[in-house]
């Protein structure tokens, strides 16, 4: 019997297979939410990605969609110890994270890299400190690269086969204790596709309404054009309408903004209130 629950979460899961806001958008992308390793717990619409600090290991977890080649994936290291040694460890796959059985492998190294369809190489202590802003993708020869901080590329790896589909893969392993995904990118000869807002709402307490991050203009659209209006400014592009009402009341940022600051700042621009969890 299928209970309401998974009705519920396969609904969401189609959603997000199937959204595009146009050519420019990948799609939403967040961790997937059931493939995990059994001391990982995803929250913030499962961009964020937590370790236990009590272990070094059991930190897999897998894109919720698949990527594409060139596409570059890009996270945040949040928080770091230094009582482990090694850091994140990045890659990809061809089995689906939805066929794994629980519960996953301690680590991707050795564990998944000895079995066919699975390729991961360590990224240094130094490119892993917590701050640090990682991009990974692989390229049209099925090399692994990695960056970060918009560093130079390093090859990690080659041999990835790309006959069949990817999903990212990463063990938060070692000194890495939490990562926040936010988002990827691929590049065209003219423009730059991107992933849009994941499905998410804001709720202010002195506004009785919600604000959808994914609409018309979403973020992978919005760098295409910029529209006419005549309302207030967004106060950090200040080239289209602030339509988003944040929690803390102020309407000052336009869907298009509006994630970047969530994933760079976490506060209004103009009153510092937090925003990273919606008001309750």
């Amino acid at each position: 019997m299928v209970k309401e629950g998974d009705v519920i979460e396969n609904s969401v899961v189609e959603s997000m297979n199937s959204h595009r806001c146009g050519l420019c958008c990948l799609g939403p992308l967040t961790f997937h939410a059931q493939a995990v390793g059994n001391k990982v717990r995803l929250s913030q619409g499962g961009l964020l990605a937590e370790r236990s600090g009590s272990t070094f290991k059991n930190g897999l977890v897998f894109s919720s969609r698949t990527v594409r080649v060139q596409e570059k994936i890009r996270l945040r290291v949040e928080k770091d110890q230094f009582n482990w040694h090694g850091a994140l460890r990045v890659g990809f796959t061809n089995v689906s994270p939805s066929s794994r059985s629980l519960p996953l492998p301690m680590m991707a190294i050795p564990d998944l890299t000895k079995t066919p369809g699975h390729w991961a190489a360590p990224l240094p202590e130094s490119l892993c400190q917590a701050g640090s802003v990682l991009q990974f993708w692989v390229s049209h020869g099925g090399s692994l690269f990695a960056r970060s901080n918009n560093g130079r590329p390093h090859k990690l790896f080659t041999g990835v086969d790309l006959s069949q589909p990817l999903w990212a893969m990463i063990d938060i392993y070692g000194q890495t204790c939490s990562i926040f995904l936010l988002g990827s990118e691929k590049s065209v000869t003219f423009y730059t596709r991107r992933s849009c807002p994941t499905p998410e709402y804001f709720t202010s307490p002195q506004h009785d309404n919600h604000c959808n991050l994914i609409s018309d203009d979403c973020i992978s659209c919005l760098d295409m054009k910029a529209d006419n209006h005549s309302g207030q400014d967004c106060v950090v592009c200040m080239g289209r309408e602030a339509t988003v009402t944040l929690p803390c009341g102020h309407r000052c940022l336009c869907a298009g903004c509006v994630r970047r600051v969530v994933q760079q700042f976490g506060s209004c621009p103009l009153c510092r209130h937090d925003i990273r969890e919606p008001s309750l």
